[in-house]
């Protein structure tokens, strides 16, 4: 995670870089409460200022989510869990979890999983693993806090009907605000959303592209909307798969390659999307898209339109301490910068690359390697199950 986040602590005096106050140590705390960081996480999550996938515990995600929501909210980016932030976001460990039943649907919604892409396209849909998984997913949270928040409970025997306790995110099917533009910051591996204004709205993290060569620079732009995706494989883009000599359609699920959305962009081969398994996240490299867990994703899905444009900032600016500070590098001038030549449809000519940080005129388009191996198909795929 290259550090993201991190921090050194004086024992005694800490220097707020926003204001330049000295404050008294006791009053600066590095982590929140072992029992509130569950609370926190929600609360973040809840807030669009993703934390990653919810453990309870406290690290670099969670703080950049605070700084970001600091940011978003006109507080001091401290990246401090402290006294202002908490009341701003709705820190409520009382409310943090609650019970989830799990139904026939949900059951319906594990398996088949195999395990060679042969197999993988003679099914209809790509499920989950398990039960535990599934459930998991609905509260944004790994198996092992899953596991915490219902000890003595058997997470490899749950059935229909029974109830487990899991992080009070809420439902991804509501209502989001609008992103007008995306950056996507390859240093600390985060996709940002902005609002017209060129406001922070949502913060997500993403893992990138292991091969830095194939990390894409400049300015592109949202050509494909996709909910539930098949995917194509392509051997020729496998060359370490040995077996297959013909293209193989992979059915959609929570379990397909690219999980449960797909943000095509105008990059050939690049793309924004979820993924099977979402603890990995930022902690391994993908073959040049961006994966998110797939709640992020889905949600990230149904804040953009084509013709988004999408800058890439391969530097971890400073945070700022005002939101209304920061019009320089929103979305008003990428919105600017790509006129009308982006439409509603999906765009087909190359995007010019410029610098991630405002310039006044675009750079030459820069060539980057195509990254994806294998391709979307770009239409959704409809299906009488829902997996999210």
């Amino acid at each position: 995670m290259h550090g993201c986040g991190r921090s050194r602590w004086q024992p005694r005096l800490t220097l707020l870089a926003v204001t330049g106050a000295i404050l008294p140590a006791a009053r600066v705390v590095a982590s929140p409460p072992e029992g509130e960081v569950v609370a926190w996480q929600v609360a973040l999550d809840r807030a669009l200022m993703s934390p990653g996938v919810i453990d309870g515990r406290w690290g670099p995600k969670s703080q950049r989510a605070i700084r970001a929501f600091q940011r978003r909210h006109g507080l001091p980016v401290t990246g401090l869990p402290d006294a202002d932030t908490r009341a701003a976001v709705g820190v409520d460990p009382g409310s943090a979890t609650r019970p989830y039943q799990i139904s026939r649907g949900d059951v319906d919604q594990v398996g088949p999983w195999p395990r060679s892409w042969q197999e993988k396209a003679r099914v209809d849909r790509l499920g989950y693993k398990s039960l535990a998984a599934l459930v998991a997913e609905r509260g944004h949270c790994s198996i092992a806090l899953l596991a915490r928040l219902n000890p003595g409970r058997r997470l490899d025997q749950l059935e229909a009907g029974d109830i487990v306790n899991i992080p009070n995110v809420g439902p991804d099917s509501v209502g989001r605000p609008r992103a007008a533009a995306l950056q996507i910051n390859l240093a600390s591996k985060t996709i940002e959303a902005l609002d017209e204004s060129g406001r922070l709205v949502a913060l997500f993290h993403c893992s990138i592209a292991k091969d830095k060569s194939k990390r894409p620079s400049g300015r592109a732009a949202v050509k494909v909307v996709s909910p539930n995706p098949v995917y194509v494989f392509d051997p020729a883009m496998w060359p370490e798969v040995k077996g297959v000599d013909r293209k193989l359609i992979i059915p959609p699920g929570p379990r397909n390659p690219v999980g449960l959305f797909w943000v095509g962009l105008s990059l050939p081969g690049y793309g924004i999307h979820g993924t099977p398994e979402p603890e990995l996240i930022g902690k391994t490299g993908s073959h040049g898209c961006f994966r998110l867990a797939n709640w992020d994703a889905t949600r990230l899905g149904s804040m953009v339109r084509p013709g988004v444009p999408v800058d890439f900032i391969q530097h971890d600016p400073k945070p700022v301490a005002m939101a209304a500070a920061a019009p320089a590098s929103s979305a008003a001038l990428l919105l600017a910068r790509a006129g009308n030549r982006e439409t509603g449809t999906a765009a087909t000519s190359t995007p010019s690359a410029a610098r991630a940080a405002p310039r006044r005129r675009p750079a030459r388009p820069t060539a980057v390697r195509k990254a994806t191996p294998g391709r979307l198909a770009l239409r959704p795929v409809r299906t009488s199950s829902s997996a999210r």
